[in-house]
């Protein structure tokens, strides 16, 4: 039974390298003993990979990374998106070392923390003020805080098409696993459609002086409408609501400015992370002075407790981060990056079309942060599809839980990708005909975020 699939050609005759994930598998087991899930980030949980095959690493250089079997892998989506110019990479590792050897905490501010503060809004027009943080829930949450005390309203309208913002209740309590928050706190979120200014206007005047702010991201999974952002800094400025931008995936991985710069958006507020540390512990929260000034002490209004933490400006963290900025500047990083995605996602989907289940094996987003989705027969996504395409992928070295791509990424290495994307579709062709089961190797994946 072939479901009316077109006819295809095999995959490469030239078996996968030999590997073992014996020892990874071992300490898979050891890591779920005294890490709740096995990994600090939910995203990272072994149960995001096919059983038995959640490599655990010893090192990344560039594009690739080692597990502590010995494998080589290709990586994609490098830390969570925020490695965006590679592992190891010289210049900024040369930046943090130089800085941590002239101390990485004190009592009064370094002058790092003025240089990344000028190099950041250096980079951002809009904004007048910064402020850094280590992760990006901590900026997230402290832009909502401020829109609250700036605004003295309660709700807070956040992107429903969008899936992460904050790890605090403000956000979680919306999510799907709410659990241990109150119930009054989960009622001071709501959600809106994005590209949909008519939805939310509907929430807004369903709520008349309710709503603090609305967040969302700029795009992630597709680019906003023509003249969404314009009409929504209209509908925000009559209704007295603060915009806080999220560019957490966005920012530098569009543009060195922000998607705030290649879309021209005017936000209040806008929070950075992930990639503006290239994998150090970084974020930042910036904003128009008018705002961000209630989190110090030059006004006459109440103070915002904005954010106060002790590790918020290591000095090898900002170093990095600045190094990040001047390797920027240097080179259209931005450029490579869609140039890099863009093959890679035409090949993809040539062979796809090659074995005649581009229906079932889809690559989406934008070239510099695409994602791949598996459906099954009947056009329904499949975490069994997913598991069985993941199985052959790092079978033929690649680490992927999506397509999202690095700097660091070479012509080769995007070769090499697509020959195991070859051995994978030709695997996906044969579980669509003759059933998935029979080509699982364990459990399926599963969703990271879920309540059970």
């Amino acid at each position: 039974m072939t479901h009316g699939l077109a006819p295809y050609r095999p995959a490469s005759d030239e078996p996968p390298a030999e590997r073992s994930f014996r020892e990874s598998a071992r300490l898979v087991t050891e890591l779920r003993a005294v890490i709740p899930g096995g990994a600090h980030t939910y995203a990272k949980c072994d149960d995001q990979y096919p059983e038995h095959m959640a490599p655990v690493i010893v090192r990344g250089r560039g594009a690739h990374v080692w597990d502590v079997d010995g494998n080589e892998f290709i990586e994609y989506g490098s830390g969570l998106r925020s490695v965006i110019l590679g592992h190891a990479h010289p210049r900024v590792n040369a930046a943090a070392m130089a800085a941590m050897d002239r101390g990485t905490n004190f009592v009064r501010p370094s002058v790092l923390e003025l240089e990344a503060a000028e190099a950041m809004l250096s980079v951002l027009p809009r904004a007048d003020m910064v402020k850094f943080a280590k992760n990006g829930s901590d900026v997230t949450t402290a832009a909502v805080r401020l829109a609250r005390a700036v605004t003295g309203r309660d709700l807070v309208a956040i992107c429903a098409d969008q899936p992460f913002f904050s790890v605090d209740d403000w956000f979680i309590g919306a999510a799907a696993m709410p659990a241990g928050i109150p119930q009054a706190v989960r009622d001071l979120t709501v959600g809106f459609p994005f590209n949909d200014l008519p939805s939310l206007t509907a929430l807004l005047d369903a709520h008349p002086g309710e709503v603090a702010c609305v967040v969302l991201e700029a795009a992630t999974a597709i680019d906003p409408a023509p003249g969404y952002f314009a009409g929504l800094r209209k509908l925000c400025d009559e209704r007295g609501v603060l915009i806080v931008l999220d560019e957490m995936i966005t920012g530098f991985r569009w543009a060195l400015g922000g998607a705030q710069s290649v879309y021209d958006i005017d936000p209040d507020l806008s929070t950075f992370g992930k990639a503006i540390g290239n994998g150090f512990a970084v974020s930042a929260l910036a904003g128009k002075r008018e705002y961000m000034q209630r989190g110090g002490f030059d006004h006459g209004q109440e103070r915002v407790f904005l954010l106060s933490t002790t590790h918020g400006a290591e000095t090898h963290a900002l170093a990095a981060a600045i190094a990040v900025v001047d390797e920027f500047k240097e080179r259209p990083v931005p450029r490579h990056l869609a140039e890099i995605g863009s093959a890679l996602r035409d090949g993809v989907r040539a062979l796809a079309s090659a074995y005649g289940i581009e229906k079932n094996l889809l690559v989406l987003g934008p070239p510099q942060n695409l994602v791949f989705a598996t459906l099954d027969q009947d056009g329904e996504r499949s975490q069994l599809f997913r598991t069985v395409f993941m199985e052959q992928l790092l079978l033929h070295g690649v680490l992927a839980t999506s397509f999202v791509v690095s700097d660091a990424l070479s012509e080769n290495d995007v070769a090499r990708t697509l020959q195991a994307v070859d051995a994978a579709c030709a695997v996906y062709r044969r579980a669509l005909e003759d059933g998935v089961e029979r080509h699982l190797h364990g459990r399926p994946v599963r969703p990271a975020l879920r309540p059970y």
